[in-house]
């Protein structure tokens, strides 16, 4: 018996016993503690009785190779049955992977025009779109938090509060330096311009998952300013937030109650906590989230977004997809799902060390 195989008689007899200890009844914490277990247990399981029931049924039909009346259909059904197995056997590998347990929340997005100025800006903007379309297609809420737009019609600051499930594990990948080449509507030679902007994905955090003491906080209340109608210069609606402890600073001015503003801003205040937590736990983590992030500078990039030769780069996996107008348009799942084998395949092979 191999030692995945081994494992896989330990997952199946630990889902038996969470079964049994749920049937003959716990109570409490220990309830919802197995429950939980037996609940990530059972799509393993279900995997590893699928797997088992090919393997068996295999055997049957490599004896069938022996009868001369059977051995055509028998052999037809064996290469069937043999390529199904790896196929099982690498779902059960990346089914066992250790999980982020963000994965499964909803998630904040933060986009900022990073180098470029005007441009960088205009592009923000419609990348902000481009994730709201993205958020759309997938039944996803789309809740913007916050949005500051410039005097060309650009965006200062993008916030959204993007619901649903697995969220994060769906754009956590697109956290870092997006740059964009081409040419400006306000460029009258016609040159192509480099421009950079920046996009952070973080979980969404509950309560419970940060404690924030008023003591650390520091609350000033403005009047908006920007776009956004008459009120913003009538009333002090807008609230900044800082965070002493850590210096993270949120200010919010999207609503024109004061209450609200600040409810937004506490709300981005704990994922940025709660991220930052994690990148702590997490120094690899957290390494990689500052490769990833940068300064905005024009060489840090993950992805490029090449107007002219309507290509779009993905640098970390190296895809290009030459699909610039619908990648624009949300059809962003080529390369999430790409990312998302890339970092399978990458825990595979340190499992298998």
């Amino acid at each position: 018996m191999t030692r995945f195989d081994e494992r896989l008689d330990r997952i199946v007899a630990r889902s038996e016993e969470l079964q049994a200890q749920l049937a003959e009844g716990l109570s409490g914490a220990e309830f919802g503690q197995a429950s939980r277990e037996f609940a990530e247990l059972d799509p393993i399981v279900s995997k590893v009785n699928a797997l088992r029931a090919t393997q068996k049924a295999l055997t049957e039909t490599e004896a069938l190779l022996t009868d001369p009346e059977m051995r055509a259909l028998a052999e037809s059904e064996v290469e069937d049955l043999r390529r199904r197995i790896p196929a099982l056997e690498q779902e059960i590998r990346i089914a066992m992977l250790p999980r982020d347990e963000a994965d499964e929340r909803s998630a904040i997005l933060e986009i900022r025009p990073a180098a470029g100025g005007d441009e960088a800006a205009l592009f923000a903007g419609e990348l902000f779109g481009a994730y709201q379309r993205y958020a759309d297609q997938r039944g996803w809420r789309f809740e913007v938090l916050e949005y500051d737009e410039s005097e060309l019609g650009g965006l200062r600051e993008g916030i959204a509060n993007i619901t649903g499930r697995g969220v994060f594990a769906r754009l956590k990948y697109e956290s870092g330096v997006h740059r964009v080449q081409r040419v400006p509507a306000t460029e009258s030679q016609g040159r192509i311009h480099t421009s950079t902007v920046t996009v952070a994905v973080l979980p969404e955090a509950e309560e419970v998952d940060v404690e924030i003491n008023d003591g650390d906080l520091r609350i000033d209340v403005y009047r908006a300013s920007g776009a956004g109608g008459q009120h913003v210069n009538k009333t002090e609606s807008a609230v900044r937030i800082t965070h002493m402890p850590s210096g993270i600073v949120v200010a919010m001015q999207e609503e024109k109650s004061q209450h609200k503003n600040r409810a937004k801003a506490m709300k981005i205040l704990r994922a940025r906590l709660y991220e930052r937590n994690r990148a702590a736990a997490h120094e690899s983590r957290a390494a990689d989230r500052r490769s990833q992030v940068g300064t905005g500078d024009r060489s840090e990039r993950i992805r490029t977004y090449n107007f002219p030769q309507g290509r779009v780069t993905d640098h970390r996996i190296g895809l290009t997809l030459y699909k610039i107008d619908k990648v624009m348009a949300g059809e962003l799942d080529e390369f999430v799902d790409a990312l998302t084998q890339e970092e399978q395949a990458a825990l595979l092979a340190l499992d298998e060390e």
